[in-house]
């Protein structure tokens, strides 16, 4: 029982530091930051939109949404790269051209987008 313990007493280490790690970062930022809101920290910063505009239908532009949807696009893509090429070998020459039509429309897609200016 006792040799046990000592087998398993790396993976007790390992989860008290990752707890206390974990418990010292959401804790410290609190201490250390500043809670006074500047202009700078108030201003625009991706969405193109001011922050706590209190106007609920007020106008925005479209083309963040755009690049969000198209991040998405490419998030996914990976996604299902890195299982397709661990088993691409199984998968024989089916796969193989599945997974290249599939790339070939994301491609074509992203050119689409490019061309009619929504990365500007």
């Amino acid at each position: 029982m006792n040799s046990l313990l000592y087998q398993y007493m790396p993976i007790l280490i390992f989860l008290i530091i990752a707890l206390a790690l974990a418990f010292a970062l959401l804790v410290v930022p609190f201490f250390a930051s500043s809670i006074r809101d500047d202009r700078e920290k108030l201003s625009q910063y991706e969405c193109g939109f001011e922050a706590f505009n209190t106007n609920e239908q007020s106008r925005f532009d479209i083309r963040f949404y755009l690049v969000s949807i198209l991040f998405i696009i490419f998030d996914l893509e990976i996604a299902l790269l890195f299982p397709w090429a661990l088993v691409m070998q199984q998968l024989g020459i089916v796969g193989f051209v599945s997974m290249i039509t599939f790339l070939f429309i994301l491609t074509v897609g992203f050119i689409y987008e490019w061309k009619n200016g929504a990365l500007d």
